[in-house]
């Protein structure tokens, strides 16, 4: 039985910091190297405007073991409540799988039935060299099989020294959380010469329950603890650089608010190798990977726990492995042309073992996924053009192979009366032709023209296709305790595949405006509309209502729309030697989904938000002040039983400073200890187990946070 440790969190969380904090002091006095610790650099008007540059190590406002939020601030970028360390990304009201999310080249599939572990949870944030989110129109070199966006995530190329010498050089980070007693530390090494890199990375992460704002009640099944470790040699020949990483993540325990399940285990052990080479002729980047995981699900303690007799076991392995190659000929000075083909494998097996005793978990192993695969073999082409200084075009084509399969499956029992429902359908489901092939096509045309020295207009059109993955094919269960197993959106619903889902097909269409000062340093203001047609979007009809008031659903085809605005805009409110310097930055989202057949709203859209801060800084100091502002949320898929939830304003607080190899960064999140609740949160079904009473998930109360960084 796993047990948070939440009695000791406070006692083991001071003491990794005080620890993480004297290693750092060793390491800073007694090796000499240059600081690798580096300012995230604001996107200029010459990248993609969802573009965010993590450098170094971790921004040291960020203060969450989640890798998802070293994006928040990316236009139409939200989060999609889980774990502690697995929020789903949202650009533009489309999440999960509709984004893909592709880890230092990997692309990551979910192995599990309830999505506890997305690709961002593979990686830790201290691994993180670059970030990049780009909502809609997405170039189709990295945009297959996805209809929202791409999330693309990139640890650190290795380091190496200069030429005849040795270089040592890492980092070393402690933080604490003192709402859930939270505390982390991590660390990387670099040993290397001009030829060969060696480099060690390890992060340990843990948090037991949060408390809410107001009551200050705890919000169960919020507790994680997580390691990660990676080991990546390099080298490099002139302009030829070869890579491999090898490493293993441990997830003992997270719990999962707005989930009737926890998870109880999950390992995955990964090998990705990468070679860049820069020609005469060409540029080109190979990337192979593989990767396995281990995944099992159950009930914690404060869900009620579990034994040999009692819970509900869930376990799943999976299988990645494939390859990426992108060759770029420049063709001219003002034109380039990028080919690419990729590959991935996905196999899946997913079994949820008896109950000792059990006439409803038993006597034998309920097989869901039965060696299910889904591989996905894409090709592109993308041609660059710039026609004058000031205006340039991208226009790109992709075609990606979707082919699917699974074995046949198996109830709990063939002959028991209390299992009639999965038994009809496992024996439907095992004489139906279950091998599906989609044939997509994919076309990205955008235009960027700098019409005055501070005015940039960005436009473009999308076809984006998405094929279903392999549970809303492939979920088959009929019976209520087998599709409430089945669901990664947090509602409580029970979830039905369809073997007759067609792929996605989303037309996208969306301008970005940039007006700043001349010089670009006094303000900026951008404002980024778009608007979505989804052919073929998979929602759900109801097939029948659970005695709680929730249903369940099965996976359609309908057609869908979505629009909105995005923007940010930021002003320089001083700058001298006296007063340092100082901006406000604000932030602002709206979006609107709707099913065009059922006519409800699309599930989790996020409701109008915006943020408004300033910052300062002066010599070595940084301060921000931060006011976040929630409107409330009144679009809901009513299919669903999506919960409204109330407006919310919340006041964040900190500041850093750095001395000479340290950085010591403070704050306080929801300084007022407002109690609010997640418009992307679902039901809090952690707690609905004990009070039996339905209600949205509730955000983290005020927190005191801290964390130490050295480099050496």
């Amino acid at each position: 039985m796993i047990l948070p440790l939440s009695g000791r969190a406070r006692t083991r969380a001071l003491r990794v910091l005080g620890c993480t904090s004297v290693i750092a002091l060793l390491c800073a006095f007694d090796v000499h190297a240059e600081s690798l610790s580096k300012s995230p650099s604001a996107p200029d008007d010459d990248k993609p405007v969802e573009y965010l540059q993590v450098q170094g190590i971790r921004r040291t406002a960020i203060h969450s073991a989640d890798t998802a939020t070293l994006l928040k601030g990316s236009l139409g970028y939200s989060l999609y409540s889980a774990g502690g360390v697995s929020a789903l990304p949202v650009l533009n009201g489309m999440a999960d799988d509709r984004v893909a999310t592709i880890v230092d080249g990997m692309r990551i599939a979910s192995a599990c039935p309830n999505h506890m572990n997305p690709a961002m949870s593979y990686i830790d944030p201290d691994s993180v060299a670059s970030a990049e989110a780009i909502a809609g129109v997405t170039p189709v070199s990295i945009g297959g099989d996805s209809t929202g966006g791409t999330v693309k995530i990139e640890r650190r190329d290795p380091l190496f020294a200069q030429s005849g010498k040795v270089l040592i050089t890492g980092h070393v980070r402690g933080d604490y959380r003192s709402n859930g007693g939270g505390s982390g530390a991590s660390g990387t090494v670099t040993v290397a010469n001009d030829t060969f890199s060696l480099r060690y990375t390890g992060s340990y992460s843990h948090a037991s329950n949060y408390h809410t704002g107001g009551d200050g009640r705890q919000v169960r099944s919020t507790s994680y603890l997580s390691f990660n470790h990676a080991v990546t040699a390099g080298l490099k020949k002139d302009n030829h650089l070869l890579a491999l990483t090898f490493g293993q993540q441990d997830i003992p325990y997270e719990g999962f608010p707005n989930q009737y399940m926890d998870m109880t285990n999950n390992r995955s052990t990964f090998v990705n190798g990468k070679y860049r080479g820069e020609f005469a002729w060409a540029t080109l980047d190979i990337r192979g990977f593989w990767q396995r995981v281990d995944h099992v699900m159950n009930i914690m303690n404060d869900k009620g726990g579990h034994s040999a007799t009692t819970g509900m076991p869930m376990n799943t392995d999976a299988r990645t492995a494939g390859y990426a190659i992108d060759l770029t000929i420049p063709l001219s000075t003002q034109h380039s042309v990028k080919i690419g083909s990729g590959y991935d494998h996905n196999g899946l097996n997913d079994w949820w073992p008896p109950l000792v005793g059990s006439m409803m978990m038993g006597p034998n192993t309920f097989h869901n996924i039965n060696n299910g695969h889904r591989d996905r073999l894409g090709h592109y082409i993308e041609w660059n053009a710039q026609w004058t200084s000031r205006f340039s075009t991208q226009l790109g084509l992709r075609n990606d192979l979707i082919m699917m399969n699974t074995g046949k499956v198996a109830p709990y029992s063939w002959t028991g009366m209390m299992q009639m429902a999965d038994i009809m359908a496992a024996r439907r489901f095992n004489a139906a032709s279950r091998g599906r092939t989609d044939t997509n096509f994919d076309v990205t045309a955008t235009g960027r023209y700098h019409a005055l020295d501070s005015l940039m207009i960005e436009g473009g059109y999308a076809r984006k296709t998405r094929s279903p993955n392999l549970y809303e094919r492939y979920a088959w269960g009929m019976g209520t305790m087998a599709t409430r197993m089945i669901g990664w959106f947090g509602d409580g619903n029970g979830y039905v595949g369809n073997l007759d889902l067609r792929p996605e097909i989303a037309n996208t269409a969306s301008v970005t405006i940039t007006w700043h000062d001349p010089k670009g340093e006094g303000w900026r203001i951008r404002l980024q509309p778009f608007y979505t047609y989804t052919e073929g979007y998979i929602n759900v009809i109801p097939l029948a209502r659970f005695s709680n008031g929730l249903s369940k659903l099965q996976f359609v085809n309908h057609n869908a729309q979505s629009y909105g605005i995005n923007g940010n805009a930021q002003a320089r409110l001083w700058n001298s030697d006296r007063f340092g310097q100082g901006k406000i930055v604000s932030t602002f989202s709206w979006v609107r989904g709707q099913d065009m057949e059922t006519h409800t709203g699309l599930y989790h859209q996020m409701p109008t938000n915006g943020t408004i801060g300033l910052r300062e800084t002066w010599q070595n100091w940084a301060g921000r002040v931060d006011v976040t502002l929630v409107k409330r949320k009144s679009s809901v898929d009513w299919i669903r039983n999506e919960p409204r939830t109330p407006g919310y304003a919340l006041l964040g607080l900190g500041g850093s400073y750095r001395w000479r190899k340290y950085t010591l960064d403070a704050s306080i999140e929801n300084v007022l200890n407002q109690k609010y609740y997640l418009p992307l949160g679902g039901l809090s079904l952690g707690d609905y187990r004990q009070t039996n009473i339905l209600a949205p998930l509730a955000g983290l109360g005020r927190s005191f946070n801290l964390s130490l960084t050295a480099v050496f």
